[in-house]
């Protein structure tokens, strides 16, 4: 099943039910309101809105939307929640040759994770207003979860069965910001704009074989204005999403809504997969080359992100989208 979030007014939007090639939706207001509501309510919904997937793929419903024309949201346009993670060991690595430190882990054999803002996210297909093109415009492909409420101290064996809906991301970030505000010890403000997220969110099981282990086996496709960046395989997690969750839980309940995302997709390969930002680029130059030659981002740059099945099907929808100077006040 794939669900997606229509602009109408309202801050959390009109939830619709998207057809498998992503080309129709129909409303599902009748079910919940939006997808925040749906998934406070998961257990009662979710068969309705299986039934109503079933309904448009089996051409029994009329009245559809065409979806690639739709004003389209994130598919959670604001949420109680966004936990991030550095899940991918070759990132880390290279992120710490970059920035001449070292990521430490709260407590051995624990993942990387800070709080984003959830607030304020950003449409798949919307402009990303930024404040200054001298502020080191990155992107970041990641995969992420979504998660009903998840009682606090649940642990990772039990942790997937609190996963509804899996995305795509793009955690953009400011890169004049991020070493800074690491060394400040409080975490990242100025560094990380608002995240964008995929057109659709998907259930787990849409996924078919290519989810397991909590973990998404299928290559995150990066292009940068129309030319391939990176193919990682988001598989290659050191750290599955089960134990992510289980970390993001330790200490307090995780309200239904809340996403998890695994961090900058990195593979150990990556001479002949490439990467999914631009500063882990430029960190594999200044290890080989002895400095970094790839630039940041300019205002009218776009990038794309998108994951195929083994059919060459798109499974999220594509993440496109401009940088673009943004109108301070």
């Amino acid at each position: 099943m794939k669900l997606a979030t229509l602009r109408s007014g309202s801050p959390d939007g009109e939830l619709v039910v998207v057809s498998r090639d992503l080309e129709r939706a129909v409303r599902a207001t009748d079910i919940a309101q939006n997808l925040l509501g749906a998934l406070e309510s998961w257990s009662v919904v979710e068969p309705r809105l299986r039934d109503l997937a079933a309904a448009l793929e089996g051409a029994r419903i009329a009245d559809t939307i065409d979806f690639p024309r739709a004003d389209v949201a994130p598919p959670l346009p604001r949420t109680w929640q966004w936990l991030d993670a550095s899940a991918f060991k070759s990132h880390g690595e290279l992120m710490a040759r970059a920035f001449k430190q070292t990521f430490s882990e709260a407590k051995p054999g624990a993942p990387l994770m800070y709080q984003g803002g959830s607030d304020d996210f950003v449409g798949p297909w919307a402009d990303m207003p930024l404040p200054s093109e001298e502020d080191g415009i990155d992107f970041e492909a990641e995969l992420a979860v979504v998660v009903d409420r998840v009682p606090m101290g649940t642990p990772a064996s039990r942790a997937l069965e609190h996963v509804k809906l899996v995305m795509l991301a793009n955690d953009a970030s400011l890169r004049s910001y991020a070493a800074a505000e690491k060394k400040s010890g409080f975490g990242w403000i100025h560094a990380k704009p608002a995240t964008s997220f995929s057109p659709v969110a998907v259930t787990p099981d849409e996924l078919g074989e290519a989810w397991r282990d909590g973990r998404l086996h299928l290559p995150v496709r990066v292009a940068w204005n129309g030319r391939e960046f990176g193919r990682p395989n988001a598989g290659e997690m050191s750290f599955g999403f089960h134990d992510l969750i289980a970390h993001a839980a330790y200490s307090r309940n995780l309200s239904a809504g809340t996403i998890i995302g695994s961090g900058t997709i990195s593979n150990d390969d990556y001479a002949t997969v490439g990467s999914a930002c631009i500063t882990e680029r430029r960190a594999i130059e200044m290890a080989e080359r002895g400095a970094a030659v790839t630039s940041y981002m300019r205002f009218g740059d776009r990038v794309r992100i998108e994951v195929l099945d083994i059919d060459g099907r798109s499974v999220f929808g594509a993440i496109d989208q401009c940088m673009v100077a943004a109108r301070l006040r």
